[in-house]
């Protein structure tokens, strides 16, 4: 069955906005991901959410999982594991070809909130 995608629009607004904010990503004592290259991805009513460059991320502490989801204004996403901690599975996504509305967030993935610890720090000269 085809799927079919969706464009935002003033009724489901999406943005991708870069942020010069240091964005530190933990799991206990270890750190997962460190950038000043976040993007923010702000759709609709949702929280914002940060997508961190995977070359600023620990990627040696990543497993590929055959979860995959759909989102009609983004595309499909992959998912990843946090190794060497309990509760992590499907900690962290991806969308790899992102529809052209959100092209920005290719290469980058994001972290669900409640299962990483992200600490953020406001670039003051933005």
């Amino acid at each position: 069955m085809a799927r079919e995608a969706k464009v935002p629009g003033p009724d489901h607004p999406i943005t991708v906005t870069p942020s010069s904010d240091h964005v530190v990503v933990r799991v206990g004592d270890r750190v997962v991901a460190d950038t000043t290259r976040a993007l923010v991805l702000q759709e609709s009513t949702y929280p914002a959410v940060r997508y961190i460059p995977i070359d600023d991320v620990d990627q040696s502490q990543l497993t590929r999982t055959d979860t995959t989801t759909y989102c009609p204004f983004k595309g499909d996403a992959s998912y990843y594991t946090i190794t060497g901690g309990e509760g992590l599975i499907d900690s962290v996504w991806s969308y790899e070809q992102p529809y052209a509305a959100v092209e920005e967030i290719a290469g980058h993935v994001a972290f669900y909130p409640n299962k990483v610890e992200t600490t953020i720090t406001r670039d003051e000269r933005a």
